[in-house]
C-alpha cells in the first residue's frame, strides 16, 4: 500500500507540474494572440510617442506636422487630433482608440453612432504620464519597455530637483500658451508646463485648484512681477511666436516685467514641449531647469 501511495503521489506531482507548464504556455499564446489581434489607433502625437516607446504597433496615427516614427509609416492617417475622421477610424476596425483628456469634448455623437468609445489618457502632469505608460505597458505586455521609459523620467526628475535644492529662493514664473489669432491664455500649476515648472523648482505665479488655463489679466501679471516667462507655441509656431513678439513690443506693460527687462523670456516649441505631457518630458525638464537656474556662461533664447 505504501508503494502504491508513493507512486500515486509521484504521478499526481507530475500531472500538476505538467499542468502548470501547460497553463503558462497557453497564457503566453493567449498574450501573443491578443497582441496580434490588437488594432490600436492613436489620435494625438503624444499617444504615438508612448506607443513608440512601448514598441506597440499602430494601425492609425494623427495627421500632424510632427515627424511620425518610421515604424508607423504605413499606418493610416486619421486626421487632426482635435477633429479626427470617424469614418477613417471606423474603417480600420480598431480594438482601441486613444486620445487625451484635454480633447475629450471634441469627441461627440459621431463616435457613439459608430459604437467607438475612445480611451482618454490623462497627460496633464509628469506623474500622470508615468502612470499611463505603466498602465499601457501592463495592458499590452510591455512592462520592461514601460519600466525603462519611466526610469528615464525619474532620473531627470531627480537631477532637476537636486539643482533646485542648491538655491534658497524659487524664481517666479509666468507660463503663457499662445493661440493663433493674436491671443493667449495663462497656464496654471494644473497644466503640464506648469507641472514642469513645479518639478524643476519654480514658482508659478498663477495657481488654481482645478483649471489648467485662465484668461490673461494685465494687473495680476504686473502685481506678480514674474522673473521668468515661458511662452508655449502649442499650435502653428510660425504664427504664434511672431504674435507673441508683437504683443510684447506693442503693450508697454511688458516692459515693466522683470523677466522682459532681464531677457528671460523663452519660447517652448514642439517636439520637446506641448500642451500635454509626452515622452520628451525627460528632456523638457532639463531645459526648464536650465532656464530657471541658468548655469554660469550659458546662453538664453
Amino acid at each position: 500500500m505504501k508503494g502504491s501511495r508513493k507512486i500515486a503521489l509521484i504521478v499526481l506531482s507530475l500531472v500538476l507540474v505538467v499542468g502548470a507548464f501547460a497553463g503558462l504556455f497557453m497564457s503566453h499564446i493567449g498574450a501573443a494572440n491578443h497582441q496580434k489581434k490588437a488594432r490600436v489607433v492613436a489620435t494625438t502625437f503624444a499617444v504615438v510617442q508612448i506607443a513608440d516607446k512601448l514598441n506597440l504597433p499602430l494601425v492609425g496615427v494623427p495627421t500632424t506636422q510632427n515627424k511620425i516614427p518610421a515604424r508607423y509609416s504605413r499606418a493610416a492617417r486619421v486626421g487632426n487630433p482635435m477633429n479626427p475622421s470617424v469614418e477613417k477610424i471606423a474603417s480600420l476596425k480598431p480594438t482601441a482608440v486613444y486620445s487625451v483628456t484635454t480633447l475629450q469634448d471634441q469627441f461627440g455623437k459621431a463616435f457613439k453612432e459608430r459604437h467607438i468609445e475612445p480611451h482618454f489618457l490623462n497627460l496633464t502632469s509628469v506623474a500622470k504620464l508615468k502612470q499611463t505608460v505603466t498602465s499601457m505597458g501592463k495592458q499590452y505586455d510591455r512592462q520592461s519597455e514601460a519600466k525603462e521609459a519611466v526610469g528615464e523620467i525619474n532620473q531627470s526628475e531627480h537631477q532637476v530637483e537636486q539643482v533646485a535644492k542648491q538655491h534658497k529662493t524659487k524664481p517666479r514664473v509666468l507660463v503663457l500658451m499662445g493661440l493663433p489669432g493674436a491671443s493667449y491664455m495663462i497656464a496654471t500649476n494644473q497644466s503640464y508646463v506648469g507641472n514642469l515648472v513645479s518639478i524643476a523648482g519654480g514658482h508659478n505665479v498663477f495657481s488654481s485648484k482645478t483649471q489648467e488655463f485662465v484668461s490673461p489679466n494685465d494687473e495680476a501679471i504686473k502685481k506678480a512681477q514674474p522673473q521668468v516667462i515661458l511662452r508655449l507655441a502649442h499650435a502653428l509656431p510660425n504664427i504664434v511666436i511672431p504674435q507673441f513678439n508683437s504683443e510684447f513690443k506693442s503693450d508697454p506693460m511688458w516692459k515693466t516685467i522683470p523677466a522682459v527687462k532681464n531677457h528671460r523670456v523663452y519660447d517652448l516649441q514642439e517636439p520637446n514641449f506641448d500642451a500635454t505631457a509626452n515622452m520628451r518630458a525627460s528632456k523638457a525638464l532639463k531645459i526648464v531647469s536650465n532656464w530657471l537656474y541658468p548655469k554660469e556662461g550659458s546662453s538664453s533664447n
